[in-house]
């Protein structure tokens, strides 16, 4: 039983997101409660998200150019995500593209690329540039079941909110 101080026992399910979205739904306030909950669900992968602009930020640079700055770019674009309804629904943590860096629209998965990717030169010439090989998978990598409990957490602990909002 729930009321005896005992964890809740959960799995992290699409339908689990779902079914629980319907009941803050059916709240009065299910709207402030689905904010919160998004919100707690982000926080829970925020780690995760810095860990990935880390790995970004350590690749070397090729230096040179005078436009804005690649690894920064792509780091303000990596963020943690949440939805509670819609066509997708679970929680991750996400590197978006970035159509303002030069024209570079997939800089987030190129520049993680084993054989780099093909770039102009200022002198017309075509060349590979070599990124860092992983970075944004290895701030994930044997860390899963860290972030899937932070998420179930963030849950459970808006499970017990509605639980005793219904208790009163």
């Amino acid at each position: 039983m729930a009321g005896d101080g005992l964890p809740i026992e959960m799995s992290v399910t699409a339908e689990g997101i779902q079914a629980l979205g319907r009941a803050l739904a059916a709240e009065e306030d299910g709207k402030a409660l689905r904010k919160e909950l998004a919100k707690n669900m982000r926080t829970a992968l925020n780690p995760a998200a810095e860990m990935a602009k880390s790995g970004i930020m350590s690749m070397r640079s090729q230096g040179g150019h005078a436009g804005p700055g690649l690894r920064t770019a792509i780091a303000k674009k990596v963020r943690p995500e949440v939805k509670l309804g819609g066509m997708w629904t679970g929680a991750r943590v996400k590197a978006k593209k970035t159509p303002a860096v030069r024209g570079f629209r997939n800089a987030p998965k190129r520049t993680q690329k084993v054989g780099g990717w093909r770039t102009k030169s200022f002198d017309g010439e075509w060349r590979t540039q070599i990124g860092k090989f992983d970075w944004f998978d290895r701030a994930m990598a044997g860390r899963n079941e860290v972030y899937k409990r932070a998420v179930l957490d963030a849950m459970e602990e808006m499970a017990r909110r509605i639980a005793d909002r219904a208790a009163e």
